[in-house]
Parts: C-alpha cells; structure tokens; sequence
C-alpha cells in the first residue's frame, strides 16, 4: 500500500460528497476525515457512525441546498477533508508485476476522471497519476462518479508529469500512450511485466511533452464511422485489453 502524506491545502472550502455509495466509502476509509454529515433519518438508516461524529440531521430539500443543483444525495451529504498526498517514489516501491499503471495528462473533467478511477479500480490497477494543477480537486462529482474508487485507489498528483513518466520508465513500466492517430494498435504495443497506460484530454489528447516520454503510441481499433471515444470509454477498453493479454 502506498504511503500517503498531509494533503496540500488545494482549496479553501473541504469537498461536500453526497449519495450512499460516496458517503458510506468515506466513512469506511479509515485515512478520511469526515468533518460533518447531514442526513436525512432514512439516509442515515443502517450506517454505522463514527460516535464521534458531527450528525445534523434534516430534510431532503434542506439537503438539496447543499449540493448543486438536482445533484442525487439520497438524503446523505457529508463535508471531508481531502485525502492526504501519495507521493510517486511510494506508490512505485509498491509497483507488482501485471498491475497497470494509469496515467491522464490533463484531464479536468471530474465525471470522466471519476469513470477511470472505477475502471482502474475494477482492473487491479496500481494506482492513477495526475498532474496536480491539470487535474480535477477532490468533489462530490468526483466522488459519486468513482462510485467509492476515489476512498480506496492510491491517487499520486505530482508537479512534473514529464518527470514523472522518467521514474516510471525507472521503475520497469512501459509506457504507452493512447493517440487516435498512432499507427499501431493496442494490441501490438501490450507487453513487459509492468504497463503504464498513458491518456490525454479529449479533443487537445496528450501534450506533445508527455507523448514525447512515453515508449509507445498506440490506438484503438475503432470503426471509422466515429472519430474517436470518451476518454473514460478508452481508458475502461484499454484496461480491459491489458487484462485479456496478461490473462492469455
């Protein structure tokens, strides 16, 4: 398990998560301080409660002016602190062999990255790496679309990614990055004990520095009747197909 250390104030206001799944994987990550939940009395039913803890408990539109807009808290909102930092020389002294590596060059948008944390999870992957200013904060939109991931996948957000693509290569990982016009497939550029699976934003894709460090540039063998696929869709297929190579 990747150590972690004390979260850099990334924010002035601590993340509010709301629905069952994130509040209820918050409360049972023992490295997350939860600093307040408000709960409506059927939310709250059947959660095992820290005694501890700060519980108001209230109506479900009370609770809607928590959170935005129409967002699905299921009568559960919780304020936390976020998660302390995992730095990238813990998290790659823990590196095994057949555990991918998933890396994102700019992706902000917080659905999308919280998809591939659920996908990367789902896929025993080691950890995600991020750039710290390119990357979504910690949110209940994050949170909800991780589906519980966020509590449990080692997350490393570091200044560099460049530099960080070198201590992964150090590490033994082969680095592949998905580019819709790369000439080969996936399939071919698979392969080595450790595979680092490098993506970039949709529309701008990878920085030309990050492709430039990686070993390989790889597509996926879509049709042609559309153009390319949400970042999150390619990050669950090429996890999949790493998982089907390492399998055979």
């Amino acid at each position: 398990m990747a150590k972690r250390r004390k979260a850099k104030q990334r924010d002035s206001r601590a993340p509010r998560f709301w629905g069952r799944h994130a509040v209820a994987a918050a409360l049972d990550n023992p490295a997350r301080t939860i600093r307040k939940l408000w709960a409506t009395h059927e939310g709250v039913s059947g959660l095992d409660l820290p005694s501890n803890l700060a519980v108001e408990m209230a109506g479900a539109a009370d609770l809607g002016r928590l959170v935005p807009h129409d967002a699905p808290h299921q009568g559960l909102v919780a304020e936390v602190e976020p998660l302390p930092d995992i730095a990238i020389e813990d998290l790659l002294a823990g590196a095994e062999d057949g555990r991918p590596l998933v890396i994102l060059d700019q992706v902000t948008d917080p659905h999308n990255a919280g998809a591939i944390m659920r996908s990367a999870l789902a896929f025993n992957a080691l950890g995600l790496v991020t750039q710290d200013r390119h990357a979504p904060p910690e949110s209940g939109a994050l949170a909800k679309a991780a589906s519980g991931a966020l509590e449990t996948l080692p997350w490393c957000r570091v200044v560099n990614l460049a530099r960080a693509l070198d201590q992964i290569a150090d590490a033994g990982f082969w680095r592949i990055g998905l580019a819709g016009e790369a000439d080969m497939e996936l399939s071919e550029a698979l392969g080595g004990k450790r595979v680092a699976l490098v993506l970039g934003a949709e529309g701008a894709g990878m920085r030309p520095n990050v492709a430039g460090h990686c070993d390989a540039l790889a597509r996926l063998p879509i049709s042609d009747r559309i153009e390319s696929l949400n970042v999150s869709n390619a990050a669950a297929i090429a996890l999949y197909a790493h998982h089907e190579r390492r399998s055979s």
